[in-house]
């Protein structure tokens, strides 16, 4: 009897076991739901996910959502296919598979984890790299016997985590079975610190995480790391368990699709216009694939078809992923999986569904217009030499690409709220030390990318007069009579959405003089931006750290995620003592606008502060109540913790998804597709945004994901 057979016997048994216990434990369910029981040995298991999936559709479709006390569960909104389900829950092993089709009701035999290794399986990976040793405060001082083989550069406890998790697990889910364990290839010298070498230089990433140990020092964050996985391959287990979802958590309902290729992975993901959110609703879904392709993404949520558009670039000398240095690959061997050369970072939608794109569309020297001579009146001010990405439109309406020559670096980009639509866009990094902006509105009526463009250096009223003046660089003492240059840039950027004023969060990495990995920026424009712009910066409140990612609510309350371990709001309205003048060139003047939420999960192991080693690549602010836990709630995308974490009325919900393992997303995106349905008209998207999916659960089958995300009124709702 073949495996579909078995699942189709399986599923009769229990469909006759369910005439006894689940017709009064499951509500009525029409064509379009599956619903049912999960029972283990000690009776119904409340908390713990049924995952439905099927191959029936034109790409691979799955849904997932949690039992309620008593066990019980509805997957709704089901498209007519066949489907395999299976119960996945902490202290678990999954259940067998059971075939059936929507409207059917049937129960599964949950299955307790034989020892704690088997449950520790399906722990968030964040629990596994809490494991990870973190140097003593004392190993960062120079000529002291732990600091050998450390980076001279790297003086601080707070800068080591904010790299580990900012560098190193923003882009690779740390925890997640593919980096804990040590794949054959790497093993075969008996020294572990080889095996990391060996890792660290394989596949196309291998320069990016040059870069990263060369912050750290390889021979110390090598010796770490192997430590790391030598005692989890010694039996070594993760200290502290993971409980299972509680109250609201349990009425999420995850909705996933395969898109683009397992070889190509997907940084971000837009669905409407973040100001309404109405728009473009039941429209395609859209990818930015960042090195790893040309071919940006695209879903129908309604057809349940995943294509692609093919994405251009201006000059044939455009950089490609394959120049990338690269050594062996446990999972692809010699072959160059990314084959990219526009390097799309991150996208966003216009008013008339134009979706714009951080891309590359030319090698990195600028045009002379940029440079220093240009009568350009930004160039005047701070001249650029180059750029690493410019910026794109694309017009699904007409099919039409327009490749936009920018002076900035283009990383993340967001619409103000003016006439002029216009698009602002942070940089990634501080060596430009600037902020840029793109007059869309001009743009679509001229196509002149020169007068439609501008940026600004990020200058701090220093001197304490209100306005613009004469000011000195940023490794140049105070002037009392000047004002200070700030050489940095944004790497999270937001307008308000309550004033005129932009802001950033800036990760520091030496250039900007100020001793902290990070701060937020605000930015005043004033009239004439290039020559009238003023920044305020404000550093996190002591003992914590490391801003990643930045919105901001209807409110005008700023928010972004911490490396520390916390989620974190700013208020400025809160702020007591003066906002500009010398005393504020480090950012310290607003300790009390802050207030800090603290992730789950555990704290590494051998740190004593508060926080947790969870991180959040990012964090969305759901102005609209798009999603169902109120207006201007955050969610930061907790990479560490695979879930959505949203801060509801100052408690933490976190809403872990469990499938595939290594759910890694670095934004979300909210839409409204019916706003007389409830909340089956409504959900958040996004994209699984790990560079190695083949890293997690399902090896080099696993494909990228769009995740919709829902949240019901009750387990049961459909």
């Amino acid at each position: 009897m073949d495996r579909r057979r078995l699942g189709w016997a399986a599923a009769a048994i229990a469909l006759a076991f369910c005439s006894v216990t689940c017709e009064a434990a499951t509500p009525r369910i029409t064509t379009h739901e599956i619903a049912g029981q999960v029972v283990g040995d000690h009776g119904p298991e409340a908390g713990v996910w049924v995952i439905a999936e099927t191959r029936d559709l034109p790409t691979r479709y799955a849904k997932v959502v949690v039992t309620d006390d008593q066990g019980r569960f509805v997957l709704p909104q089901m498209p007519k296919a066949r489907y395999d389900v299976w119960a996945r829950g902490y202290g678990l092993v999954d259940s067998a598979r059971t075939a059936t089709r929507p409207g059917r009701r049937i129960v599964l035999k949950a299955i307790t984890a034989p020892d704690e290794k088997a449950a520790a399986h399906y722990y968030p990976g964040m629990y596994w790299y809490a494991m990870l040793d973190i140097p003593k405060k004392e190993d960062f001082v120079a000529g002291s016997p732990g600091n050998q083989g450390m980076a001279p550069t790297m003086k601080l406890q707070s800068a080591w985590i904010d790299t580990v998790k900012n560098m190193c697990q923003s882009c690779h889910a740390l925890g997640s079975q593919g980096i804990r364990e040590m794949p054959a290839l790497f093993r075969k010298n008996p020294d572990s610190r080889v095996g990391w070498a060996m890792r660290t230089q394989a596949g196309q990433a291998q320069p990016y995480m040059a870069v990263v140990l060369g912050s750290m020092g390889p021979e110390k964050a090598l010796t770490l790391f192997a430590d790391w996985t030598d005692r989890i391959a010694a039996g070594e287990l993760p200290f502290d368990k993971p409980s299972r979802p509680v109250g609201v958590e349990r009425n999420v309902v995850f909705t996933m699709w395969d898109w683009a290729s397992p070889k190509h992975y997907q940084h971000d993901a837009i669905s409407t216009d973040k100001r309404t959110p109405t728009l473009n609703a039941d429209g395609l879904i859209y990818g930015s694939p960042e090195e790893s392709t040309d071919l940006v993404p695209t879903l129908d949520p309604i057809r349940n078809v995943a294509s692609t558009i093919t994405h251009p670039y201006r000059d044939p000398k455009t950089p490609s992923s394959l120049d990338l240095a690269h050594g062996e690959s446990a999972y692809w061997g010699m072959e160059q999986i990314w084959d990219g050369h526009t390097s799309i970072h991150n996208l966003i939608m216009d008013e008339t569904k134009k979706v714009w794109f951080s891309a590359r569309i030319r090698p990195e020297a600028n045009p002379d217009f940029c440079k220093k001579g240009s009568s350009h009146p930004s160039a005047k001010v701070a001249p650029l030499a180059t750029s690493v990405r410019q910026l794109s439109v694309y017009d699904p309406a007409t099919r039409q690409w327009s490749l936009i020559n920018t002076c900035f670096t283009t990383h993340h980009v967001y619409f103000g709220h003016d006439a002029n639509n216009t698009l602002w866009s942070s940089s990634g990094g501080p060596q430009s030390g600037v902020v840029g902006w793109l007059n869309t509105k001009m743009y679509l009526e001229t196509h002149d990318e020169e007068k439609s463009q501008g940026w600004t250096p990020l200058i701090i009223d220093t001197n304490g007069n209100g306005k613009r003046d004469e000011y000195v660089e940023a490794d140049q003492p105070l002037d009392p009579a000047k004002d200070k240059r700030v050489m940095a840039a944004f790497y999270g950027i937001m307008p308000n959405p309550v004033d005129d004023t932009v802001w950033g969060q800036a990760m520091d990495r030496g250039f900007s003089r100020v001793d902290q990995p990070g701060y937020l920026v605000r930015v005043d424009p004033g009239s004439d931006p290039s020559n009238t712009a003023l920044v305020e910066i404000y550093q996190p409140p002591e003992g914590t750290f490391g801003p990643r990612g930045l919105d901001i609510g209807l409110d005008g309350k700023v928010w972004t995620a911490l490396s520390s371990g916390e989620v974190a709001s700013f208020d400025r309205s809160l702020c007591k003592g003066p906002l500009n003048g010398p005393t504020t060139a480090e950012g310290k003047q607003c300790p009390e606008g802050w207030k800090l939420y603290p992730l789950p999960g555990p704290q590494f192991k051998n740190l004593k502060e508060p926080g947790s080693a969870n991180h959040a690549y990012y964090v969305w602010v759901d102005r609209f109540n798009t999603f169902g836990l109120g207006a201007n709630v955050p969610i930061a995308s907790t990479n560490g913790g695979e879930a959505l974490v949203a801060i509801v009325d100052g408690k933490v919900v976190n809403l872990r998804m469990p499938y595939p393992l290594g759910f890694f997303t670095k934004n979300v995106d909210g839409r409204i597709d019916d706003p007389k349905a409830g909340w089956k008209g409504r959900g958040l998207w996004t994209t699984s945004g790990n560079r190695t999916t083949f890293h997690n659960e399902g090896g080099v089958n696993n494909y990228p994901k769009v995740y919709k995300v829902q949240m019901r009124p009750d387990p049961l709702a459909f």
